[in-house]
């Protein structure tokens, strides 16, 4: 038989991950204009044959990261794309 803290923690679970469903984010629950950004982003991915792009929009994210840690960047971490584009510009 359970414990009432084992009861507890099971019940805070369970309240904790009908939240993180209820928050999840998928490519279809996002804005449409969000959804068509991100198509052409991806078609000009497959266009340079996944490898990266010259201008730092062509990017992901990881390889933008591997350029803010080159120019030691603080705070990259936390950082989404967006930011990181324009840390690493102001760093240049």
């Amino acid at each position: 038989m359970a414990t009432k803290k084992q009861t507890a923690a099971a019940k805070r679970n369970i309240k904790k991950a009908q939240k993180a469903a209820t928050k999840q984010r998928t490519i279809a629950k996002l804005p449409k204009r969000t959804r068509q950004d991100l198509g052409r982003q991806a078609a000009r991915s497959r266009a340079r044959g996944g490898k990266a792009g010259h201008d730092l929009e062509d990017r992901n994210r990881t390889q933008l990261y591997a350029e803010a840690k080159k120019l030691d960047i603080p705070g990259r971490s936390r950082m989404g794309k967006w930011e990181l584009i324009d840390a690493i510009r102001d760093a240049r």
